[in-house]
């Protein structure tokens, strides 16, 4: 079975072992034309704490954790430049 993969950007890491990360959709208005930028956050599960507010992360799904965690970091991409 193929898993699903997501890139967004990291905006929490205040809890344990748990990140929330904001993915952003693009598409184009179907009677306006215009292209419409919807943003979405997964819960995702960071087992060692490596991951930092404002890194871009690649989200791979997996079991059900907790009531809204499905995510799982695969790979940090880019690390943020803030410290």
């Amino acid at each position: 079975m193929v898993t699903k993969e997501k890139i967004g950007i990291v905006v929490s890491d205040k809890m344990e072992k748990t990140i929330s990360v904001a993915v952003e959709f693009k598409y184009r208005h179907p009677m306006y034309s215009k292209i419409v930028v919807k943003t979405k956050r997964y819960m995702a599960h960071d087992e060692l704490g490596e991951c930092k507010v404002g890194d871009q992360v690649l989200l791979q799904e997996t079991r059900p954790m907790s009531k809204n965690k499905r995510w799982t970091v695969k790979q940090i991409l880019r690390k943020s430049v803030i410290s």
